[in-house]
């Protein structure tokens, strides 16, 4: 197992948000967290594919549901989209810390 830290962006619908996504690989699969202003959200059913990352966010806030991460690596950057329901999709970025 290895674990990675993220400092992303998520360019949400409601404004900029900023989080510490921790990734814990274990081979094809993951878990880990998203922390950000709205708390800790877990993150499961995390799977690798290659430089690609697919994964969901349970939540509660500002409402229950799924949200559901995909972003490719590429060296110490990252790069995709979260789908947040009744929100639409928001573009994520983050930088791996050293």
């Amino acid at each position: 197992m290895s674990v990675e830290i993220w400092d992303c962006v998520t360019k949400a619908p409601f404004g900029d948000q900023a989080s510490v996504f921790t990734i814990v690989r274990d081979g094809n699969s993951f878990t880990g967290s998203n922390v950000a202003e709205i708390g800790e959200l877990p993150v499961v059913d995390g799977r690798i594919e290659g430089d690609r990352l697919v994964w969901k966010m349970p939540t509660q806030k500002p409402m229950p549901m799924t949200l559901v991460g995909k972003a490719v690596i590429d060296g110490d950057r990252l790069t995709g989209t979260v789908t947040m329901g009744v929100f639409g999709k928001a573009e994520m970025t983050g930088v791996r810390r050293g």
